[in-house]
């Protein structure tokens, strides 16, 4: 109403809201609670952190710069505060791509069409990359995952994202008896008869055999 008092009358706000008029100026005169004045400090001392770090720190080296300077609040609290006053902390970490399409190529038909289940072991097998940060930089994730019991049957981990990460963990899916040459052609048995000579990739665009 206070905002809005310039261009609505109070009364007809008031109406329009459901609260008096007495109501209304008596809450306008009334002094700013402690909390409130507390915040508005913390919001001071908050700015002053965030702007020495060139708006760089976000919620929890703010919070732990209050702590240091002895200021004992919670950091739920500076998250509250940050955001009401649109402080934002940046970034620094670096982002890895893993999924980089080559257009020239056409893609795999979308063969299992959502359904990730299988009734037996070695009939559907999920493949994924990902990355994990570390101090040396990215280390690249490959897993083969069996859908029938949900267990990872093959990994292999790398510092790139060449071919051969996902033909290594391939390899160790199939077994040490069975590897991929250079066509990434297989014939192979693992356990227990998986295929009479082909794999057919599927990632939900086009059916090859490889």
């Amino acid at each position: 109403m206070t905002a809005n008092q310039a261009v609505y009358p109070i009364e007809t706000m008031a109406m329009t809201l459901g609260v008096s008029r007495s109501g209304f100026y008596a809450w306008n005169s009334r002094s700013p609670s402690a909390r409130l004045v507390a915040d508005g400090d913390l919001t001071g001392r908050i700015k002053t952190i965030h702007q020495a770090s060139r708006q760089s720190y976000g919620a929890p080296r703010v919070h732990a710069e209050l702590a240091d300077a002895g200021v004992l609040v919670s950091r739920k609290r500076v998250e509250r505060l940050m955001k009401a006053a649109g402080l934002k902390g940046v970034s620094r970490r670096r982002s890895a791509r893993t999924t980089i399409r080559d257009e020239r190529l056409r893609p795999a038909n979308d063969l299992v069409d959502r359904n990730f289940y299988a009734h037996e072991p070695n009939v559907f097998w999920g493949a994924d990359i990902t990355y994990v940060p570390t101090w040396a930089g990215f280390l690249y994730l490959a897993v083969v995952l069996d859908a029938f019991c949900r267990r990872i049957v093959g990994w292999a981990m790398g510092h790139n994202l060449k071919a051969q990460l996902v033909i290594d963990a391939m390899n160790m899916a199939i077994g040490p008896s069975y590897q991929f040459d250079d066509q990434v052609r297989l014939q192979y048995y693992r356990l227990q008869k998986i295929s009479e000579g082909s794999i057919s990739l599927s990632d939900g665009q086009s059916r090859r055999q490889v």
